[in-house]
């Protein structure tokens, strides 16, 4: 793995450089969050570590919130003449690489999903290293640090950015910087304790206790547990944790018919297993029916089944769903009721 010196003032460099690739996008502010835009010029590339999480999370490039899979008449069907851009996705943090990993090995594990595979492959991911909130936890779910699943990974050692180079396509990108003179492979001699203060910074600045330790273990002893009941009195069947999380993959598949004629498409968008309809069969039989088992088949999912399937949980800590839950269900919450540290 290649390593290189990148200073902060040509940031608008990098800019031009990065856009002769693809498409940039990078979180730009949205009232007192930030979203993930389309930058057009180098006078919106925000690049710095202040930037927290995003509203809605990096899967949103990788799976639209709503798109279509196939067009059709009474004759056949074909899949959308679509052309998908490359786009290069800057700024995204160490637990939001961390989740693309998990979603990586899970849409290709036992069927590879194509409309996944088609964005996944046009991404470039360029990571920044960050400074946790009071709402992270991802030193926790050990998200905080990461080792593969990015093209280029930008760490602020304050004075300047070590630039780790993780594929051959953020290899091209270096080498185009270096013929501009944005990159320099001559590494200064005091990286090492530079880098260590990088560690130690990033290391420090999570304050969030929460205790996810025997997790796995206590979802599967507290399955009958009274406490799901009482979550699911209060909980509002919203939506909204599996709507921001980087993670959840569940989504549901219609038609459209066109009015008065013989064409339509088929329609996927970002379904919840907190939604009361999402278990609902033929029949009119709901077999989770009531919101306490919703809840408990999402955070069962989180910490304890996704563990079975491939050894690790699918939360990185990225305190998504602390922020957005408007009720205060989240996974701190939920495993303060695992260990009986909470009441409501």
């Amino acid at each position: 793995m290649r390593v290189v010196k990148f200073e902060k003032k040509n940031t608008e460099k990098l800019f031009d450089v990065l856009s002769r690739f693809g498409e940039v996008w990078s979180p730009m502010e949205k009232g007192e969050s930030y979203s993930y835009q389309k930058i057009e010029d180098s006078n919106n590339f925000i690049f710095h570590e202040e930037v927290t999480r995003t509203i809605l999370p990096e899967k949103k490039l990788l799976l639209p919130q709503k798109f279509p899979t196939l067009k059709f008449n009474s004759k056949k069907y074909e899949k959308p003449n679509e052309e998908i851009p490359t786009k290069i996705l800057f700024g995204i943090h160490n637990c939001g690489i961390s989740a693309l990993n998990i979603l990586d090995e899970f849409y290709t594990t036992d069927f590879v999903d194509a409309d996944y595979q088609q964005r996944r492959n046009k991404l470039i991911i360029v990571g920044v290293s960050c400074i946790a909130d009071e709402h992270c936890f991802c030193d926790k779910t050990n998200t905080n640090i990461v080792e593969k699943g990015y093209d280029i990974f930008f760490a602020d050692l304050c004075n300047y950015y070590l630039v780790w180079i993780g594929t051959s396509k953020g290899d091209d990108i270096i080498r185009m910087g270096e013929d501009m003179g944005i990159f320099d492979a001559n590494i200064p001699g005091d990286v090492t304790n530079k880098y260590a203060e990088y560690r130690k910074r990033n290391r420090e600045s999570y304050c969030n206790d929460i205790d996810l330790e025997g997790s796995t273990d206590l979802m599967e002893l507290s399955h009958d547990a009274e406490f799901w009941q009482e979550l699911g009195d209060i909980c509002l069947s919203c939506g909204q944790c599996t709507m921001v999380c980087p993670t959840c993959t569940c989504y549901n598949v219609i038609d459209e018919i066109d009015l008065n004629k013989d064409t339509g498409q088929r329609i996927r968008y970002w379904d919840s297993c907190l939604f009361k309809d999402f278990s609902l069969t033929a029949g009119d039989h709901n077999f989770r029916a009531a919101r306490s088992e919703r809840l408990k088949l999402w955070y069962t999912h989180k910490l304890k089944a996704f563990i079975g399937k491939f050894g690790a949980p699918s939360c990185v800590g990225c305190g998504r769903c602390i922020v957005t839950c408007p009720v205060d269900i989240n996974i701190k919450t939920v495993a303060e009721k695992l260990k009986k540290k909470r009441a409501l």
